[in-house]
């Protein structure tokens, strides 16, 4: 599902080049899920950006679900995103101004799908947002809020799911209940998780831990009986 060979991200500031990725190599299979830890400024969060596409590495390969994004414009890149990612992000991101529905349906209007909206309704009411439809994000308490998002990465069945720290912002049996729903969907649908966090035991869960530090992967371990929890 996703190639990373030798990637390297630099960017520039008024003190010089940032080296931020330093030729990262890390490969994961269609299905997995895999937690990546590391200290901040690892580069946890500038991995995910370039496996989205919202990022482009500076050099080395990066190729997701078999597409090659060296040969993708932007364009292409946006229609890929729309069509086999789901992102989940710390803060929620939901637009103040429309429903939970109208939230959700969004990147499914963006692919041009007639039933968006109720596609987009079935997907709240998977993570239990039913009654909840027509409810604006200042409605609703941090976790419904987090679970909107969660319903609108997975509305439109991706086959992977990139999660960066989506439990940061909510309390901890809050989070717990977030990360249970996330990883019980994930392993229904059959989608590969990448899941950011600073949490060890959280971490543990996924059937890989990668760890970053400074652009690099530092070490790259299965997690063995603890993976099962995950289908639980």
């Amino acid at each position: 599902m996703i190639e990373l060979a030798d990637v390297q991200l630099t960017l520039p500031s008024a003190a010089g080049a940032v080296h931020i990725l330093r030729g990262l190599d890390l490969r994961v299979g269609a299905g997995e899920l895999v937690s990546v830890l590391g200290p901040s400024g690892s580069g946890k969060s500038s991995m995910m950006m370039i496996i989205a596409g919202l990022e482009r590495a500076t050099a080395g390969r990066v190729a997701v679900a078999g597409q090659d994004f060296a040969d993708m414009d932007e364009d292409d890149l946006a229609q890929f995103r729309r069509e086999t990612l789901g992102i989940v992000f710390q803060d929620f991101h939901l637009v103040p101004t429309m429903t939970a529905v109208e939230n959700v349906a969004i990147p499914l209007e963006l692919s041009g799908r007639a039933d968006a909206e109720a596609r987009a309704a079935e997907s709240l009411e998977a993570v239990g947002l039913g009654h909840r439809l027509s409810h604006y994000p200042g409605q609703l308490s941090g976790g419904e809020q987090q679970r909107a998002a969660l319903a609108r990465a997975l509305a439109g069945q991706p086959k992977l799911i990139l999660a960066d720290e989506p439990t940061g912002n909510l309390d901890g049996d809050t989070g717990a209940q977030v990360i249970d729903l996330l990883f019980k969907l994930c392993a229904e649908r059959g989608s590969t998780l990448v899941l950011i966090t600073h949490d060890i035991n959280l971490a543990r869960r996924c059937a890989r831990s990668v760890r970053l530090r400074d652009g690099l992967v530092l070490d790259d371990t299965a997690n063995g009986a603890l993976a099962a929890r995950v289908a639980e």
